[in-house]
């Protein structure tokens, strides 16, 4: 990402580094605690608080490096960020619902709310490091600390929480940071919005033909990109928030200097080695088989 859209360095000495999954310090907990059904993502059907078949007495999966051979894509494409460690090792002090079954049903209740939170911090903490987004710093950094306060509550205040109203209000200003860094993106490129074609949150380009389109600084938010053909198209500048790319073919495409655009997104799609990413995202593994 260029110096013009970009802090230096993260708000408080944060780092993203705490806001990916680190399976060595989690119970297993996205492996038990959700559920999932039979599907092109899933191979079985898994109830909420039910332990997979394939997770191992140490809290590992046995069957990990052939995860979407077996038919288990959508493990692959899941990101807690961060908020596995979290739950096992702050929340709950490094005890396991094993050894303390009594606490496995309100470990696995808290765990997607505090995966809810995590997901927040990762939207904020990256909102404070764009350039364009210095107006609000104050209020995106309140929020932050605010997000980063409600993580560290007890589980029991935790499960009391309002997040759709936590939510809402972060929303509010991420959109403000959306506006700030796209207008300037475009100012920055001497090209007006009014050029280019708008979007509206949760577009639909369901298999759209966007092959070497400019959608430079374009509000995707929430769009459904599902099966859409990427390939080659600039996506700098755009506001990736929530946009489903199951599927998608990014093979090619420019997302240098997106906006809010998370690892699972990343995952969920098709790419290689020619597509560019923000350097807090890498490449899947899955990329460089046949099968991705």
């Amino acid at each position: 990402m260029s110096e013009d859209l970009e802090y230096a360095k993260a708000p408080h000495g944060s780092s993203r580094l705490s806001l990916q999954a680190d399976c060595e310090n989690c119970f297993g907990l996205c492996c038990v605690a959700l559920p999932f059904a039979a599907s092109a993502d899933f191979a079985i059907d898994k109830h909420a608080g039910q332990p997979c078949q394939n997770l191992q007495a140490d809290f590992r999966c046995g069957v990990h490096n052939s995860l979407r051979q077996m038919g288990f894509r959508g493990c692959t494409v899941y990101d807690c960020f961060g908020a596995g460690q979290k739950v096992s090792q702050v929340t709950y002090g490094g005890l396991d619902w094993r050894k303390s079954p009594k606490s496995a049903k309100e470990m696995f209740e808290v765990f997607p709310i505090m995966w809810q939170l995590h997901e927040l911090l990762w939207y904020l903490t990256e909102a404070l490091t764009l350039r364009p987004a210095r107006p609000i710093r104050d209020e995106l950094s309140q929020a932050l600390d605010k997000t980063e306060r409600l993580t560290n509550l007890d589980p029991d205040s935790i499960l009391k929480l309002d997040v759709a109203a936590h939510r809402a209000d972060v929303n509010k200003l991420l959109l403000r940071t959306s506006e700030l860094v796209r207008a300037d993106f475009l100012r920055s490129q001497r090209e007006s919005a009014g050029k280019r074609k708008t979007y509206s949150r949760g577009a639909d380009l369901i298999g759209a033909k966007l092959r070497g389109a400019d959608l430079r600084a374009a509000n995707l938010r929430g769009a459904y990109l599902i099966a859409a053909d990427l390939r080659g198209a600039d996506l700098r500048g755009a506001d990736l928030i929530g946009a489903d790319f199951r599927d998608a073919d990014i093979r090619g495409a420019d997302l240098t200097e997106s906006i809010f655009l998370t690892q699972p997104q990343i995952n969920a799609a098709k790419g290689d080695a020619s597509t560019k990413l923000p350097p807090s995202l890498s490449h899947p593994m899955h990329w460089s088989s046949p099968e991705a």
